[in-house]
């Protein structure tokens, strides 16, 4: 099956499903998910892969066991393009209610990687190129994110990129409102697009920190 987009039922499966996030509709709307969230997703992963490489197409499920939050299904699909041990950055692709988002980088890192990813952005020729192509990002409409420490390393005060210096993981995404180009191929292209622009910001972030060289740390996510 070739992707088409996804239909309007998917974005309205999900305004449901936040309304009322109970085994009762999903029970009632399964049908709508496999034939407008999940075949849409799978066909759109496998026209992506021999571009971008194969992806994981999360479970639905919440995981609920340690979370205040006991409610059971999760209120988008997502998928993500990656490979944990080489430290090659990810793609990831989310549907919901709100509609579409898109990003790429490194979007959870190992404290030996956020080690290193701090230290290139101190230095000035890999920290320079990065400042560009983010600003190259940005001016491509996509907003810079992932983790930070609560505090800058007292090592860094001072310093010309000190807003980048609290990076734990270092992201690029952008989101789109439902609208009616996503219910057509077109959407498989724009995705597509999207991840390219994020390509030189992987690169970097492969060049300069990599795979994490601890034991079992990928493992253990």
């Amino acid at each position: 099956m070739s992707f088409q987009g996804f239909p309007d039922e998917a974005f309205a499966f999900y305004e449901g499903l936040i309304a009322d996030n109970s085994k009762a509709y999903w029970t009632d709307n399964k049908a709508t998910y496999d034939a407008c969230v999940k075949a849409p997703m799978e066909a759109l992963l496998a026209q992506l892969e021999p571009e971008f490489g194969p992806a994981t197409f999360f479970r639905p499920y919440r995981d609920v066991r340690f979370s205040k939050d006991k409610t059971p299904y999760k209120e988008h699909a997502g998928a993500v393009v990656k490979d944990d041990p080489s430290g090659r950055a990810a793609f990831y692709v989310q549907v919901g209610a709100d509609g579409l988002y898109v990003g790429g980088g490194y979007f959870h890192t190992a404290t030996d990687q956020a080690r290193r990813l701090r230290e290139a952005i101190a230095q000035d020729r890999p920290g320079g190129e990065l400042t560009q192509l983010l600003d190259a990002v940005v001016a491509a409409g996509f907003e810079v994110g992932g983790e930070r420490l609560k505090r800058l390393p007292k090592e860094y005060a001072g310093h010309p990129r000190a807003d980048l210096l609290t990076a734990k993981s270092l992201v690029a995404g952008q989101g789109f409102e439902p609208a009616e180009w996503m219910g057509t191929p077109e959407c498989g292209e724009r995705i597509a697009s999207a991840w390219r622009a994020l390509l030189p910001l992987g690169r970097w972030l492969e060049t300069h920190v990599g795979a994490s060289r601890m034991e079992g740390a990928y493992r253990r996510r």
